[in-house]
């Protein structure tokens, strides 16, 4: 019966529901709730009602009009009402100077959903109470900071007395935790870290908040500066603190808190304590903890504190932060200050010379602005902050001067969901509350009693039972009847058993199903099956209404009815109509400018042909100079003057002009012009307007009828005066005429004087380009005349004016959107200072910056422009007055075409004596292209003569004789007339005497470098002086940060041919340092410039890229296998080098199972070598020539090189037959019969074999025959790296061969070899040929880490087929609907970096489907798209937050189309999300935050898998694992088992798990839907030594295993858990078929039982634990020893292994197994021994060599550069460990060779066990000793911390052990999709043979084959949990040959699928 009543209960919660189809014409919200009890009713909203009447019959949870119109009684209708109260509201009195706000209580009560505004004022005084505390950095570098602060006592005081009458001001000083790595531990330094410094500590507050400024000052003279080791400081703690301690620092309630905080480093945050640095685990409390002395005291037990904990504090205690902050770290804070609502940022000089002048700026700024905040707003209540305009105002959009009253509105609104939850099913804290609604900076606030009602019906809480309207069946409640058991209806009249039989009510018109098929008929009334459905018939969706940009109701409405029931303030069919006219409003506060209507939020304009704004306003952007445009129009129309005064061209204006008498006001109107007449000078005025009649499409221009005139009282004189000096004229040209004395005596008035002239000094100029030593040349301009004023002179130079316009050159026209350099030239006004011909020098910088701000600022208003760069600074000499001024010089980059206007706009700004800020002398300037320039001189009073700075335009493409002229243009200020107007230069190009050319294109140096010396080199050809400019540019690498640019003339001497420039290279700053930015960084170095007879030669431009680490040299053989004849005198091997070839390099070889002589030595290559050769004289050594093979080996590299992967080399002596290594080897194995090696009669190797590729597929051979007749060839060709026994053979009958269908970009070796009669001949030389590129194919399966239901990270696999080098992912995402069709807007993301194969997309549309495609690109083009499908509300998503990633792809999924509008990488995020536990900071290329790039994501997984690590306890993390899947691996791994002797293997077993293979429990492909995370230590798993940095352990792992010559095996295999356990034995002994399993395990309890000392005396510590604290402090640790007594104590001695005094540490407490060792030195070995005590005294001693690495201060080897990492190093240990998960039960374990190995490495030992016990030892042996190595660990458990120990194993013995812990995480996302559920369980049992060996190009390799037998009873068994899957697609098979040597030889072969 409780089935039906369910029914029941939701068909009569719908009949309400149903009914609305026939009473309203629209859904409203309270229909659209779906209430269907009274108090859920009016719990709906606002407006929402409740009919409790008995006969009504309509919806009864509806509005209150809707249920009067339905004849519901107005007074039985049930209704809630919300409150609201002013409870205090006092006025603000100004004349009262503290901050106050109006009212100030306030109580009101909403019901869900609504919304109240509310009127607020401020009011802020002009000079009110302030409390300053200035925060300052105390460390070192900070010295002459506090010096100059000091010394500014009087300033101080009157900074303060200034911003307020009543102030106090205080002091703090801070440096950093005290605690390694942060603060030098060694004694001497706390004491004294610096000469004449205070002691370390974390922060103290010096002077408390005083208003006593001599006290104040007098303090400060007290202090002294102290110090710590890394560069960033713990300001935070010192922030924090100086917030929550208000009654220590003294802030007042009613003052502005200002905090000023100095530094010039960057900062620590959350996290750094607990991950990186200092092992401290708790997060900061916010609790005040100041001592007595006011100093912090929890800085070492508790974290930095985060950003958002900062930003809410200081919002908190109403602290305004003033960051001033030096150019060093100024970025950091440039980013951080942003965070804060409100918050200042300044510029710090180095010595801090401008804090007061920024401290003064800073807090003008603050009081210009306001912002309001709502603090404890309970969680169900929204507050917004309004404008007096009605809209929405941000952060410091308030602008209230002080002294006025500020007036705002509050909007505040009730929610009705809160997190899907109905907002009155919150708690009552979350639902209530007392907000305080202030700004910022105040501490008075409107106190708001705020509480969200949930009003319920008295009704029912008394109902009717067994009510008569009820029949009986059920009680009456609020109107309706709640029916019992069993009955249903709405009156409950119709029997559950009997309900079924009617169903004709149950269809609806035109349909045969009964409820539409999606319910069950129930008395007549249609029960939905679910809640997605409703209507009568069940006909209705929910989520088929309208969408609107792909959101149902446009996510503003709810779907009922197929209607979407719209939210307050939204219409329209999909709510996509805002009601609000707010977007339609225009500049002036009206609707569409009255020229349109506004409907769905959008203006609708009428037509009048002219360009309109949004808002039908006058598009100002189209119509660029409104007056200018109408000008000519205006003139000859109302006056017939100007331009346009004919009357055919009048007649062209589109317009007509109104003559009026009067104007309208200008701002009544577009536009009010004025322009002057030049036909009369008089001034015209007119307007520009709409027209009054809405139909015309020209805008109204009225003109004032009269103009303004100058006056005209004496022009009857005008004709007088010249009638008269005509008169004059005549006779003093008679007196000229016919008087010769006359002529003297005119001379000598003052009105007859010659005029001013100004113009060139020289009519023309030759130059010799040879003899150039500048771009430009000085030419003299010269004034005549009295100089009595100013004159500014206009110039131009045009380029190779010598060419006839038919010139081929001069015919050719430039592009003009072309992109050109503009040099530009600028006189500043201020003086010339040495420190400004410095680059490097801070006065540069900072006046470089503001040139280009401002200068950027200007000429953004040209089109196409780009920023100025190359800016510098410089004196022209000749100048006049203003020759000690400076000149600026700078690059504008801008379309040629923009020429004239960048002229314009300079020649303005520079008449004006401003470009924006920046302070000019105007009268110069100048403006060039590559061809033509233009400028300007300035003669100032007195001055004669003055150079023009003219451009040359030296190119390499000029004649041979080329022509520039230089034209005076005109003078626009001044009276001086243009005498000489041009000057000619001619350049005559002679034959270069040098040649300039860096050696080589590129170079690579190492940041521990130093210095980067780069050659430049001179190829004299004609002796002599020569000179060249050379000048640095950044790429990715940056100036100041990477290196330090340079820039000068290098000068050689006659015979000189090579020097070198120094470019100094940086460290990488701290900040870098953890965010790890893996960019590759470059710069470039530029040859320019070349003079006196001297040209650029081959490389002009040579890139250097700055490494980390030095980039290892790799040596190798040239050749894997050397073929000789026992004719040939010598043998001659070549080895090569590649790579970093600019350093020498050292290795050494030997020779191998050679049968008369073992020889080595070393091979030394030289800076610049590339290929040495290994000469062997087989005659020199004892015994006759003969037929041998024996090997040669490179070894033991110098520590800057590294061997590569041929590192031997097999050579073959014949008795001169034909035959390759290969052949000999397979003629011994008689695969191939003798007759090549015949020796009478065979062909030799035809000649000149050579190959070519010409397609992705296909290879030509060709060849010249050999003498003979051959008959036909053989062409054999093989993979290179495959055996050559495996090559495939072409018979050919011609001297060329087409080979086909191969492997795109794969390399091939080929043999080819002529046959006749006899046989085969001689085969040539292995010639290589790589095919060409092809395009890539699909990527692997996608694979979604769920973040939000609107966020996810993507990744996917590289393609399995790459064909060639992939260089770029392109991510498309598209909304889409059921039937896979697009609902929305395709986003396409282009991904550059090939490595970062993830992509974070936020903002996307909730509960929507999308289509994500994938697809990558290479040279040749882009492959095919790889896609999947997904619904993030359908997916599980991670409980741990995803901080912003670094250096992570990011897309919003809101943004634009286009890539760079919101495609961005993190690189430098500093905010750590809330609630997270990590850092922003990234460890590797792939590890970011603890999070691992999925790169390993094989095809066949859907699951994605996050991974962190810790080796012991900070594991080095990397993300190695590439090709998993389908692709190939290029790493060979050789996998070692060791047994007795016994026979090979007889079985086979595979795995197929949905399409793909499973091989001894390595999966090949399938399908996965497990998260799988690698957590760390860290991460809330209880475990311990946090702190450690890095871990090294020893132990004598020799003893444990003294003999691997055999061992057993047992192990259990399924898809959730494995254990192995391993035996091993001391030799091989003669065992049984029968012998069980036990046996072998008891053999192992016997192999581990060492030999017993004395009884009582403790054994040696097994382990020794060495872990790095910091650069001289180190942890070490042992286990506690084997002993039948007690242990009473340990002993721990050391000293420096090269000797010294030996220290002791004696260890008292048994239970105590560590010790902290300080004060080591860096960079020196030491040696640690360690012995346990017991009663019958001392055990024997562990011992252990260690050494911490760290950079050193150049000028103090003893001591650790500040803030530079640390790491441990010792003989013989592997690199740090790195993991690699493969699926939920397998991770790849992946080390680096010992740096330092002692002897040669013979493989390694891998053991595995669980961290807290539980399980048994798991033990591998890894054969080889390559550079790196890797293992696949299978078997393993999920959501279990393993312990992972790798130790190598050399010819004398083990060496240590390095660990790493690792836990697979993993989150069940479902079961495997493509296993059957069938499942089948057997045991197998095999033969081990003695020494199995498995190697495969595939890297990972494990035993294929489930178990194994010994020939001696050892017996190894595994049980198979296995499923029977399909493979549903092959797309490669690939067949793999594996020999398994053993007591027999088998070969096994093994296919294996993969699905992409």
């Amino acid at each position: 019966m409780g089935r039906w009543t369910i029914h029941l209960s939701v068909g009569l919660g719908l009949l309400a529901v149903l009914l609305t189809s026939c009473y309203a014409e629209t859904v409203n919200h309270c229909l659209a709730a779906r209430a269907n009890t009274c108090s859920l009713c009016i719990q709906s909203g606002k407006g929402c009602a409740y009919c409790p009447d008995e006969i009504f019959n309509g919806p009864r949870c509806d509005l209150h009009a809707n249920l009067l119109a339905h004849n519901c009684s107005a007074g039985a209708i049930i209704t809630a009402h919300s409150s609201r109260k002013i409870e205090k509201e006092e006025q603000i009195n100004v004349k009262l100077h503290q901050a106050q706000v109006s009212p100030q209580l306030m109580s009101m009560s909403f019901l869900p959903g609504e919304e109240k505004v509310v009127d607020m004022e401020v009011f802020a005084p002009t000079k009110g109470p302030l409390d300053l505390y200035i925060l300052m950095d105390f460390s070192n570098s900070m010295a002459d900071d506090l010096d100059n602060l000091k010394r500014m006592g009087k300033e101080l005081a009157s900074l303060v007395e200034k911003l307020s009458d009543d102030y106090t001001i205080g002091f703090g000083k801070f440096v950093d935790k005290v605690v390694e790595p942060q603060t030098d531990m060694r004694p001497i330094k706390l004491a004294q870290p610096w000469p004449n410094s205070d002691p370390p500590f974390s922060f103290q507050n010096v002077i408390k908040l005083t208003n006593d400024l001599d006290f104040f000052t007098s303090e400060l003279q007290k202090e002294r500066i102290s110090g710590n080791l890394d560069a960033p400081e713990g300001g935070f703690d010192a922030i924090l603190q100086a917030a929550v301690c208000g009654d220590k620092i003294g802030w007042r309630s009613h003052s502005t808190h200002l905090l000023v905080f100095s530094t010039e480093s960057a900062f620590h945050y959350e996290s750094d304590g607990a991950n990186v640095l200092s092992g401290i685990l708790p997060r900061n409390d916010e609790h005040c903890h100041l001592d007595a002395a006011d100093k912090y005291t929890e800085d070492t037990r508790q974290d930095y504190p985060s950003v958002p904990t900062l930003v809410r504090l200081l919002g908190k205690h109403n602290i305004i932060p003033i960051f001033a902050i030096t150019n060093h770290s100024f970025t950091y804070y440039e980013k951080l200050y942003k965070y804060f609502p409100i918050a200042e940022l300044g510029l710090l000089q180095e010595d801090s010379s401008n804090i007061l002048t920024i401290m003064g700026n800073a807090f003008e700024s603050i009081r210009s602005k306001m912002s309001m905040r709502a603090e404890d707003r309970p969680k169900a209540i929204n507050a917004q902050f309004l404008s007096s305009s009605g809209k929405v105002a941000e952060y410091g959009a308030f602008q209230v001067k002080p002294g006025e009253i500020g007036k705002f509105k509050v909007r505040l609104q009730a929610q009705k969901m809160v997190d899907e939850q109905h907002v009155c099913e919150l708690n009552k804290a979350d639902k209530e509350g007392l907000m305080r609604v202030k700004p910022t900076t105040f501490g008075t606030a409107l106190n708001i009693k705020a509480e969200v009602l949930c009003p319920t019906c008295s009704c029912e809480k008394s109902p009717a039972p067994r009510a008569t309207r009820c029949n009986g069946n059920g009680d009456l409640v609020c109107g309706k009847c709640q029916c019992y058991d069993g009955w249903l209806g709405p009156l409950c009249n119709c029997s559950a058993s009997v309900s079924t039989r009617d169903t004709a009510m149950c269809m609806g018109p035109g349909t045969t199903e009964l409820c539409s098929g999606r319910g069950t008929c129930l008395c007549g009334i249609c029960v939905c099956n679910t809640e997605q459905f409703e209507g009568p018939y069940c006909q209705f969706d929910k989520t088929q209404c309208q969408r609107f940009g792909g959101f149902l109701c446009n996510d503003r409405g709810s779907c009922v009815m197929g209607q979407c029931a719209c939210n307050d303030g939204w219409d329209g069919p999909a709510c996509e109509c805002p009601k609000s006219s707010q977007t339609c409003l225009d500049s002036k506060g009206g609707i569409c400018n009255g020229r349109g209507d506004c409907k769905c939020g959008r203006c609708e304009c009428q037509d009048t042909g002219m360009p309109l704004t949004p808002t039908c306003e006058a598009n100002f952007q189209a119509q660029l100079g409104m007056c200018e445009a109408k000008r000519s129009c205006v003139q000859c129309q109302a006056w017939k003057t100007g331009e346009r005064k004919d009357e055919d061209k009048c007649k062209e204006c589109k317009f007509k002009v109104l003559m009026v008498d009067e104007l309208k006001e200008s701002d009544k109107v577009i536009d009010a012009c004025s322009f002057r007449d030049e036909d009369d000078d008089c001034t015209y005025y007119y307007t520009v307007d709409y027209p009054q009649n809405r139909t015309d499409k020209e805008l109204e221009v009225q003109v004032l009828k009269k103009k303004e005139c100058p006056p005209a009282g004496f022009l009857w004189l005008i004709p007088l005066i010249m009638f008269l000096m005509l008169l004059l004229g005549l006779l003093l040209l008679c007196c000229w005429k016919y008087c010769a004395c006359c002529k003297a005596c005119l001379a000598l008035l003052p009105c007859c004087k010659r005029g001013r002239m100004v113009g060139f000094k020289e009519d023309e100029y030759l130059l010799r380009q040879s003899l150039l030593t500048s771009d430009h040349l000085d030419t003299p301009m010269v004034r005549t005349g009295p100089p009595k004023s100013t004159d500014v002179v206009r110039w131009k130079v045009t380029d190779n004016v010598h060419r006839a316009p038919n010139h081929p050159q001069a015919q050719i026209q430039p592009n003009p959107k072309e992109t050109i350099q503009f040099p530009v030239s600028l006189r500043l006004n201020r003086m010339f200072s040495e420190n400004l011909s410095h680059p490097e020098y801070r006065d540069t910088e900072l006046l470089r910056k503001e040139v280009a701000d401002n200068l950027n600022e200007v000429y953004k208003q040209i089109p196409g422009a780009q920023k100025v760069q190359k800016t510098s600074f410089r004196t022209q000499r000749n100048a006049g007055k203003r020759q000690d001024y400076t000149i600026m010089d700078t690059v504008l980059s801008a379309p040629r075409s923009s020429y004239p206007d960048i002229v314009k706009l300079t020649e303005k700004n520079v008449q004006s004596g401003n470009f924006r800020d920046l302070k000019v002398v105007p009268g110069y300037y100048t403006v060039a292209t590559d061809r033509e320039a233009a400028g300007a001189v300035e003669f100032q009073q007195g001055v004669e003569l003055v150079d023009v700075h003219v451009p040359l335009f030296v190119k390499d493409e000029d004649d041979d004789k080329k022509q520039l002229q230089v034209e005076a243009v005109d003078v626009p200020l001044g009276i001086a007339e243009i005498g000489k107007r041009f000057v000619n230069i001619t350049i005559i190009k002679e034959h270069a005497k040098s040649v300039f050319s860096f050696l080589q294109p590129a170079y690579t140096y190492s940041r521990s470098d130093g210095v980067a010396n780069i050659p430049v080199s001179r190829e004299i050809i004609e002796d002599g002086r020569t000179q060249v400019t050379y000048r640095t540019r950044d790429l990715t690498a940056k100036d100041k940060k990477d290196y330090v640019t340079v820039e000068g003339d290098l000068t050689y001497g006659p015979g000189e041919t090579q020097k070198t420039v120094p470019v100094r290279l940086l460290e990488l700053g701290e900040k870098d340092g953890l965010l790890e930015d893996k960019q590759v960084k470059q710069f470039v170095m530029d040859l320019v410039n070349p003079r006196q007879g001297a040209k650029l030669g081959r490389f002009p431009r040579t890139t250097v890229t700055i490494t980390d680490q030095p980039e290892p040299s790799v040596m190798m053989f040239k050749k894997g296998t050397q073929n000789f004849t026992m004719a040939d005198p010598t043998y001659t091997i070549p080895v090569v080098r590649t790579r970093n070839q600019d350093s020498p390099a050292t290795v050494k070889w030997r020779t191998k199972k050679a049968q008369r002589f073992e020889l080595s030595g070393p091979l030394k290559f030289a800076p610049g070598e590339s290929e040495k050769n290994i000469v062997i004289d087989p005659r020199a050594h004892p015994g006759p020539v003969q037929p041998e093979t024996f090997q040669l080996e490179l070894f033991d590299p110098s520590s800057n090189a590294a061997v590569g992967e041929r590192k031997t080399t097999l050579v073959n002596v014949t008795d001169g037959g034909p035959k390759s290594p290969e052949t000999a080897q397979m003629q011994s194995m008689g695969f191939i019969n003798q007759k090549c090696s015949s020796p009478g009669g065979h062909l030799f190797s035809p000649t000149n074999a050579r190959a070519t590729a010409t397609g992705p597929k296909n290879i030509r051979l060709n060849w010249e025959p050999p003498s003979g007749n051959p008959l036909g060839y053989k062409v054999k060709y093989w993979i290179y790296g495959d055996p050559e026994k495996d090559a495939q053979v072409v018979d050919v009958k011609t001297t060329h061969a087409e080979l086909t269908n191969l492997y795109p970009y794969c390399d091939y070796e080929m043999r080819v070899c002529a046959y006749n009669g006899v046989g085969d001949g001689y085969e040539t030389d292995v010639i290589s040929c790589q095919t060409l590129e092809d395009a890539p194919g699909e990527p692997g399966r996608l694979a979604f880490n769920v973040i939000s239901p609107t966020v996810t990270q993507v990744s996917w696999a590289e393609p399995a087929e790459t064909n060639g080098n992939i260089t770029a992912y392109e991510v498309l995402y598209t909304p889409i609907d059921d039937d896979m069709k697009p609902v929305g807007a395709a986003k396409k993301v282009k991904i550059d970096n090939p490595k970062k194969r993830m992509l974070l997309i936020e903002n996307l549309q909730k509960s929507q489907t999308y289509q994500y495609k994938v697809r990558a690109k290479n040279s040749v083009g882009w492959g095919p798209f790889r896609d999947a499908t997904i619904n993030l509300a359908s997916q599980p998503a991670r409980p741990l937050s995803i901080p912003i990633i670094p250096d992570i792809p990011i897309v919003d999924a809101e943004a634009g189309d286009e890539y760079d509008s919101y495609l961005m990488y993190s690189n430098e995020v500093l905010k750590s999300p809330a609630g997270s536990k990590t850092p922003s900071v990234s460890g590797e290329d792939q590890i970011m935050n603890g999070k691992w790039d999925q790169s390993f994501l094989f095809p066949g997984s859907s699951a994605s898998r996050n991974m962190s690590a810790s080796s012991s306890p900070m594991s080095t993390l990397s993300s190695n694992y590439r090709g998993a899947g389908g692709s190939m691996s290029t790493m060979e791994t050789s996998t070692t088992y060791m047994s007795g002797q016994g026979n090979s293997l007889s079985r086979r077993q595979d795995m197929m798990i949905g399409g793909g293979a499973m091989e001894g429990g390595v999966i090949r492909g399938g399908v996965h839907t497990k998260e799988v995370v690698m957590r760390k230590r860290s991460e809330n798993r209880g475990y311990f030594d946090e702190n450690i940095r890095d871990s090294i352990v020893m132990g004598d792992v020799s003893s444990n295993f003294p003999d691997l010559g055999g061992f057993g095996f047992s192990g259990t295999e399924s898809s959730s858990q494995s254990q192995f356990s391993y035996s091993l034995s001391q030799g091989s002994r003669a065992r049984t078929q029968s012998s069980d399993v036990n046996d072998a395990l008891l053999n192992l309890d016997r192999v581990l039982q060492d030999t017993r000392l004395t009884p009582g005396v403790p054994d040696t510590p097994t382990r020794l634990v060495f872990s790095a604290l910091g650069p001289t402090a180190l942890k070490v640790s042992w286990q506690e020893p084997h002993c039948e007594r007690d242990i009473l104590g340990y002993s721990v001695l050391y000293q420096l292994l090269n000797g010294g005094e030996v220290k002791r540490i004696n260890v008292t407490s048994p239970a105590e197994n560590s010790v902290i060792v300080q004060d080591l030195l860096p960079n020196h070995s030491y040696l640690f021994k360690v012995k346990a005590q017991s009663q019958e005294g001392w055990g024997p001693e562990r011992e252990g060599v260690i050494t911490i690495e760290s950079a050193v201060d150049p000028k103090s080897p003893l001591s650790p550069m500040p803030g530079s990492p640390f790491t441990l190093s010792t003989p013989s240990a592997p690199g740090p460990l790195v993991f690699t998960a493969l699926s939920p039960e397998a991770l790849q374990l992946s080390w680096e060779k010992p740096r330092k190995p002692n002897g040669d490495i013979l493989g390694y030992v891998v053991t595995c066990e669980q961290l807290h016990g539980g399980g048994d030892v798991r033990s591998f042996q890894v054969n080889g000793d390559s550079s790196e190595t890797s293992l696949t660990v299978p078997n393993l458990s999920e959501n279990v911390p393993y312990k992972f120990k790798v130790q190598a194993r050399t010819t004398q013995g083990f060496g240590p052990e390095r660990e790493g812990i690792i836990t697979i995480e993993s989150q069940d996302g479902g079961s495997m999709s493509q296993y059957s559920s069938q499942s089948m369980t057997r045991r197998d049992v095999f033969n081990l043979p003695t020494e199995v060996n498995t190697r495969t190009n595939v890297s990972h390799t494990m035993f294929n084959d489930p178990g194994y037998f010994t020939a001696d009873g050892m017996m190894m068994t595994t049980q198979h949990s296995e499923t029977s899957g399909m493979v549903t697609r092959q797309i490669t098979k690939e067949v793999v040959q594996r020999s398994v040597v053993g007591g027999t030889t088998v070969t096994k072969k093994v296919e294996r699928f993969y699905e992409s």
